[in-house]
């Protein structure tokens, strides 16, 4: 497998589409499960399910498995499109009900990754379908770069009009994070057309939508969050801002001064995987309590 999965499977998205499911899950004990949780894994746009590897094999070997999907218009092709922002909730939830059929009974974390962790987000605040916590990285809730007013006000037109013509973007893959190693399978991933380097207009203006009017008021639900000190993609100081509407008594927040956006692929990564776990366990105990 190439990202040291245990196994690739399928489940149906809207109206049937084929999803491709990566998992990463500790091997079948001989007396009771000992499986603590399932990471139900929401990938960063523009990437894959596979960018899950590297913390994934971390909790297989702490019995903690790990589920994820290449989201709608990712994973097969070097420019990303969707139709519109809900279908990631809608699958979301499909996923959901697909990941408590492989494995009834099992708590569910749901874990995102900037574009992940909105879309994470955005599913906790419409209900969150009774799942154990939220653990986000980077929430991509503010660009870091701005928008320029008038390509804001022209996303909508564009999208109608030529909904499948590429945003001019660039390259940022060389500031994800500081880890050599995994910024060089990025540029694979790229070369062999499974990681997007192009979105869609349609695909730009879904994402503003969803960023637009964005609040935290009302979250009810245990969350740990991770930011990046030198993100380029995600504005830390306004994802700390929206994330003061939620109660103390929910959410445990760090800042990681040194890292890039993409904390899980960062050279402190086992640290932090190290604080997850342990508040996991704590959210699994208070759950069970």
């Amino acid at each position: 497998m190439r990202f040291a999965e245990d196994r690739l499977e399928t489940f149906p998205g809207r109206a049937g589409a084929p999803r491709s499911v990566h998992i990463w899950e500790p091997p079948e004990p001989v007396d009771p499960p000992m499986l603590r949780c399932v990471l139900l894994a929401l990938h960063g746009g523009m990437a894959h399910a596979g960018d899950w590897g590297t913390p994934a094999l971390y909790f297989r070997a702490r019995g903690i498995a790990t589920a994820a999907f290449d989201l709608c218009g990712h994973g097969a092709g070097k420019r990303a499109d969707i139709p519109d922002f809900d279908i990631f909730i809608e699958e979301t939830g499909l996923f959901l009900d697909w990941v408590r059929s492989r494995w009834p009974g099992v708590p569910v974390f749901v874990i995102g990754h900037s574009m992940g962790a909105l879309v994470a987000t955005r599913f906790g605040l419409a209900g969150g379908a009774d799942v154990a916590g939220f653990i986000l990285s980077s929430p991509y809730y503010v660009n870091a770069v701005p928008v320029p007013a008038a390509l804001q006000r022209l996303s909508g037109v564009l999208a109608k009009l030529v909904p499948t013509m590429k945003v001019p973007l660039a390259s940022l893959t060389d500031v994800l994070t500081h880890d050599a190693a995994i910024t060089a399978r990025h540029h694979r991933d790229e070369a062999d057309g499974i990681r997007a380097t192009e979105v869609t207009m349609r695909f730009g203006h879904a994402l503003q939508g969803a960023q637009r009017g964005l609040s935290l008021e009302g979250w009810r639900h245990q969350l740990y969050v991770v930011l990046a000190g030198q993100d380029a993609l995600a504005d830390t100081q306004a994802a700390q801002r929206l994330l003061g509407a939620v109660p103390p008594h929910l959410l445990a927040c760090r800042v990681e001064a040194g890292n890039r956006h993409e904390n899980f692929n960062e050279l402190n990564r086992n640290e932090l995987f190290a604080d997850i776990a342990a508040w996991i366990e704590r959210t699994l105990e208070q759950r069970d309590g």
